[in-house]
């Protein structure tokens, strides 16, 4: 069996800020506080690697994790953060033409089949988020530490749970209401067996935990 424990990064000048988040936004004091956190419960794990996102928020919060862990870090563009428009990059929440652009992303980022300027959209999410999770299996590793984001965590979770078969009418529910905390823990493993009188047959992933940040107090 093959268990993969998924860590949002600390938190982020971007998510603290009033400004749309750009792709290399810091991390906060209280962010580095929380990746020192997070890295002593990940010191507690049977990791064999750890593998990040190459943004500079997810890459801090796992260069500190594998200072605690004494791993070294792999990193990979499977697990970064949805890209925006760039014109959005920085500009204030309360600007009229970034608050309309907003809008049309969110709108391609749930299937509806456009692209708002250079944005990702949910096609490319879904295949990104896909060819991820196939990467992860074909590691020779069965225990992976991946730190990424909050939002494209969503994708992740959305496409373990009905893979290929993903529609935006599906994944909207998800990406409104799985909430996920800065350092929150999720956990899906790969290859578990299920009592086929109980169960049938089993799934290719199943989501062991969502969120769980109990290590923040």
């Amino acid at each position: 069996m093959k268990t993969v424990y998924f860590v949002r990064h600390g938190q982020s000048e971007g998510n603290v800020g009033s400004v749309y988040q750009t792709a290399e936004s810091p991390l906060t004091e209280q962010g580095r506080k929380q990746a020192g956190i997070i890295a002593g419960r990940c010191a507690k794990l049977p990791i064999d690697v750890i593998i990040s996102s190459n943004q500079l928020r997810a890459k801090t919060t796992a260069e500190i994790i594998a200072s605690k862990t004494d791993h070294q870090l792999e990193l990979s563009a499977f697990f970064r953060e949805r890209k925006k428009p760039t014109s959005l990059n920085g500009k204030s929440f309360n600007d009229p033409v970034a608050v309309e652009l907003n809008g049309k992303w969110w709108q391609s980022l749930m299937g509806d089949g456009s692209r708002a300027e250079d944005g990702e959209n949910f096609d490319d999410l879904k295949v990104r988020a896909l060819k991820g999770l196939e990467y992860l299996i074909q590691r020779q590793e069965e225990n992976i530490l991946v730190v990424t984001h909050g939002f494209y965590m969503r994708y992740i979770v959305a496409c373990a749970v009905f893979g290929e078969n993903l529609t935006g009418e599906k994944f909207e529910p998800l990406a409104r209401s799985l909430i996920m905390e800065n350092t929150g823990i999720t956990v899906l493993r790969h290859g578990t067996v299920s009592n086929p009188a109980a169960w049938g047959v089993a799934a290719k992933w199943e989501l062991w935990m969502w969120n769980d940040h109990a290590h923040l107090g």
